[in-house]
C-alpha cells in the first residue's frame, strides 16, 4: 500500500472543521487498519494450518457463521433452507 504524504503544515481549524481532531481520528483508523491486516493474515494462517491437518475450511467458515447467529436466526435459516430444498426437489 503506497504511503500517503503528510503535509508539513500544522493542522488547524478550517471552515469549522478542527483539523487536529480530524487528523487524530484518521491516524487512529490507519493504525487499526494495519492491525486488521495483520489479524487477517493470522486468521488465514490458522485456516491453512487446519486445512493441513485435514479440516475442510469451507465447513469451518460456515460453522463460524453459525456460531455467531442467535438461535432464532439459525432456526429461521434452517427452515428456509428446508423449504427451498423441497421446492426444487432436494428432499433429504
Amino acid at each position: 500500500m503506497p504511503e500517503v504524504q503528510e503535509s508539513p503544515a500544522v493542522p488547524s481549524e478550517y471552515q469549522g472543521i478542527p483539523g487536529e481532531v480530524l487528523l487524530r481520528y484518521l491516524e487512529r483508523i490507519e493504525r487499526l487498519e494495519e492491525e486488521k491486516t495483520a489479524l487477517c493474515e493470522d486468521i488465514k494462517e490458522v485456516f491453512q494450518e487446519a486445512k493441513g491437518n485435514g479440516f475442510d475450511v469451507k465447513i469451518m467458515k460456515e460453522l463460524l457463521k453459525i456460531r455467531k447467529m442467535e438461535e432464532h436466526e439459525l432456526d429461521e435459516k434452517e427452515t428456509m433452507l428446508d423449504v427451498y430444498r423441497k421446492a426444487i426437489g432436494m428432499v433429504h
